[in-house]
């Protein structure tokens, strides 16, 4: 009798096995889900609204906010200094740290070290950063005082077009530690038989990395990137605390159009604004999905 319900009791466990394996995912996501739409997916429906209607009177103005953000020339301007900031910088970061990883990853014994001290700025609060570069970078700082030593032209870096080269200087100073560490982990993951494997047939360390190292990175290179575009956002800060809510044209972002619009209590553009911002940056990492889908097919 205690056999037969034994067995009953493993057969009932067997079939009940697969519907509980389905729905503890799901238990386990429930938290995460319901506290992502309350803070993210609720208030970008309720920015995606409010572009549609007036700020003051709460009418239904249709695409006119939209129509409005595009012929706004601040908007034009700051949205060409966003792209020529993500279209120079991420490409030079992620090569950047690239070249860090592998000469991190050369060095065996001392790896920790390095990973260490790479990503020290990211630990700098951005207060402390801001008055570093101030000191360096001022027009009375010590860059130009050292130009003038040598019969130099000084800079005012902070207030002309070089702006967005200190601008540039930061971000991949204070990202390159975080993405090398992202590198670090896919180069860790390749199987050291295949170099292995290459050597014996004669390969050199450049054929490795073209046709080991590289093809194997491509995961890896979609991560990078889509955090490296997302963390160009955040650039805004240094910006910010540098120059205020108006600083050179050349520094001007879309972050700094927002937040004056906001100050303004134009809530219909800065509505619209984002929900275009929300729109190139989900476009961009759906065409970064499809080329790594098209790299993983191959």
């Amino acid at each position: 009798m205690k056999l037969y319900l034994l067995k009953k009791k493993r057969k009932v466990n067997r079939q009940t096995a697969p519907e509980l394996d389905g729905v503890t995912p799901w238990i386990f996501l429930l938290p995460s889900l319901l506290m992502v739409s309350v803070l993210v997916l609720v208030p970008f429906c309720d920015v995606l609204r409010r572009s549609f209607f007036s700020a003051m009177g709460g009418q239904f103005v249709g695409f006119r906010n939209y129509t409005d953000v595009f012929q706004n020339e601040a908007f034009q301007r700051a949205a060409g200094n966003t792209a020529k900031f993500t279209l120079i910088c991420i490409p030079v970061l992620l090569l950047f740290s690239l070249l860090l990883a592998l000469l991190v990853d050369a060095l065996k014994e001392k790896r920790g070290i390095y990973k260490t001290s790479f990503l020290i700025p990211m630990s700098i609060p951005v207060a402390s950063v801001v008055l570093l570069w101030k000191v360096i970078f001022h027009e009375n700082g010590l860059l130009n005082h050292l130009l003038g030593s040598v019969g130099m032209e000084t800079v005012h870096w902070l207030n002309s077009e070089s702006a967005m080269t200190v601008l540039m200087v930061t971000y991949i100073w204070k990202n390159a530690g975080y993405d090398m560490v992202l590198w670090l982990s896919g180069i860790t993951a390749i199987s050291p038989s295949l170099y292995e494997s290459a050597s014996l047939d004669g390969a050199g360390a450049l054929r490795c990395f073209f046709r080991i190292t590289l093809p194997n990175l491509m995961p890896t290179l979609f991560t990078a990137a889509v955090l490296s575009l997302l963390n160009s956002s955040k650039v805004f800060r240094e910006a910010y605390l540098i120059s205020g809510s108006y600083p050179h044209e050349s520094i001007y972002m879309l972050q700094h159009l927002f937040n004056n619009w906001f100050t303004r209590l134009d809530i219909d553009k800065m509505c619209a604004g984002a929900v275009l911002m929300a729109l190139v940056v989900m476009a961009l990492i759906g065409f970064l999905q499809m080329i790594w889908g098209r790299g993983e097919g191959k």
